[in-house]
């Protein structure tokens, strides 16, 4: 059984950095394809970052985009989302997900497909304070 946890979430302040984590356990870290998803209060999850198994596939949501970075350690099996320059609107359950067979287009692995994700973690609060 293929487990994700996540960690690092909290209170933060307006202009501030936060480092998630996810350890994942139960499956082939290094075989999948790896999500950071958003969810506020009232709203859809939406696609943070992805990174592909080998990192030779990253990509971002606009807004994340020169603020966020996605990094895998597959030797720790984890996969890290810094999140630097912190806005209230960053405020949501932050949810890490892995695929096992993501789509591949054109050189490149789509990782910003929600319903393409297999396995979830429980999701970590973070709440950046104006």
């Amino acid at each position: 059984q293929v487990r994700l946890v996540e960690s690092g979430g909290g209170l933060v302040q307006t202009g501030g950095s936060r480092r998630l984590s996810c350890v994942v356990s139960g499956g082939t870290f290094r075989g999948f394809a790896m999500g950071w998803f958003r969810q506020a209060p009232g709203r859809e999850r939406q696609f943070v970052a992805g990174i592909s198994w080998n990192g030779g596939t990253i990509d971002y949501a606009d807004f994340a985009k020169g603020r966020f970075t996605i990094s895998r350690d597959n030797a720790k099996n984890t996969v890290y989302l810094q999140m630097n320059s912190l806005r209230p609107e960053d405020t949501a359950v932050y949810y890490c997900a892995a695929d096992e067979n993501p789509p591949y287009h054109t050189g490149l692995y789509v990782l910003d497909v929600l319903k393409e994700y297999d396995f979830w973690g429980q999701g970590t609060q973070v709440t950046v304070s104006s």
